[in-house]
């Protein structure tokens, strides 16, 4: 499929699919007439790519382990094959995404509290019991 499709497929920007081809991350074939030719398959990867993206990885990461990803739940080659490297960048970020999650919870918590403290009893509002 040319790069218009795969952008209407995986509502990714053609300008985004280029650069992902210029880090990189996909690496599409090019017909005799220059256009770039992508199998199906690249829904899917693209697919990844974002996700792993709004996960906070940088394209750095994801050219890493991208490699080792073949869709949820399966890893190729086997697990032991990853390289130290690799997996020390991987620990970093999950590292990083725990202490996010931890200070969203911190917040989370404090705003409830507040929102108790200020709400009058029995008020209706979206988390209601009621609604």
């Amino acid at each position: 499929m040319r790069i218009g499709e795969l952008s209407r497929r995986t509502g990714v920007p053609a300008r985004l699919l280029r650069y992902y081809e210029e880090q990189h991350l996909l690496h599409p074939e090019r017909t005799g007439n220059g256009y770039r030719s992508y199998p199906d398959s690249a829904v899917a990867q693209v697919q990844q790519i974002r996700g792993l993206l709004d996960s906070g990885l940088t394209t750095e990461m994801i050219r890493a382990v991208l490699p080792y990803l073949c869709g949820p739940g399966r890893l190729v080659p086997a697990p032991e094959s990853v390289p130290p490297e690799t997996a020390a960048l991987l620990q970093g970020h999950i590292d990083r995404i725990q202490a996010r999650i931890d200070c969203l919870a911190r917040n989370r918590d404090r705003l409830t509290a507040y929102l108790a403290a200020v709400r009058p009893e029995g008020a209706d509002g979206p988390n209601s019991p009621g609604r």
